[in-house]
């Protein structure tokens, strides 16, 4: 699992680690992941952990390798890592866009590309994306993460029918807004706060609905009443959805 030390990733590991499953985390901040670690290790069950840039190739080969060595095998892939941008479009730098990508897409997309081979030997292996419900609605002012979770969700949909006759599944999880520690380190234009900050659904409740989906085995899980309300209104008038983001955000 990526994107473990804090947030959606912290809580989705503690319910799998619930759920008896052996984990490796990963994140950049290798002092969390230890603490995580150490609080998840009990009985028999192995919490692995290995900190560093997801975006790196060997970071990446890194986590694989532990699976594959000292776990035995994967069964489940969490491409949990992700950064987010605010501003607007064209007062933003190349580098912003470049790293919201690299982060987002690029990462996860090379990491599912490197487990399906372990993933082919795993019992009822899934691979789940956490992407956003702006991955199926974009808003103003967060271009470059909307550009990111939209490749996402249509990467997801893609390599699920590629997948379909392998026995790997994909489960794309979309949630809104989540208490967590997003918005602290957001790509942001200048230093205004974002007003949903600290705002949202729960992390724990959140991990409590992917492991649920993972166990029934779906495709994809839009996790708010908001959020399904959006993404539906979106569907059924696009042109009063535009008109409501232009003028509310």
């Amino acid at each position: 699992m990526t994107g473990a030390s804090s947030g959606i990733g912290r809580a989705l590991a503690r319910e799998l680690n619930r759920q008896g499953a052996h984990l490796v985390l990963s994140a950049r901040r290798e002092e969390r992941l230890a603490q995580l670690a150490d609080e998840l290790r009990s009985g028999d069950r192995q919490v692995l952990y290995r900190a560093g840039d997801i975006t790196s190739a060997e970071v990446r080969a890194t986590l694989l390798r532990a699976a594959r060595d000292h776990l035995g095998g994967l069964d489940l892939l969490v491409n949990n890592a992700g950064v987010g941008a605010l501003g607007p479009f064209a007062e933003a730098s190349q580098e912003r866009l470049r790293r919201v990508m690299e982060v987002n897409f690029f990462a996860p997309a090379e990491l599912m590309r490197g487990a399906i081979e372990l993933l082919r030997q795993g019992r009822r292996p899934m691979i789940v994306n956490m992407s956003s419900v702006l991955g199926h609605r974009a808003v103003p002012d967060k271009s470059e993460y909307c550009a990111s979770k939209f490749a996402l969700h249509g990467l997801s949909d893609a390599v699920r029918a590629e997948l379909a006759g392998t026995g790997i599944d994909l489960l794309l999880v979309s949630p809104s807004t989540t208490q967590s520690e997003f918005f602290d380190s957001v790509l942001e234009n200048g230093s205004r706060p974002s007003r949903l900050a600290g705002r949202g659904m729960p992390a724990d409740r959140v991990a409590r609905q992917v492991v649920h989906a993972i166990r029934r085995g779906r495709h994809e899980i839009i996790l708010s009443p908001g959020g399904k309300l959006l993404v539906w209104l979106d569907r059924l008038s696009p042109p009063l959805v535009n008109r409501l983001v232009a003028r509310f955000g």
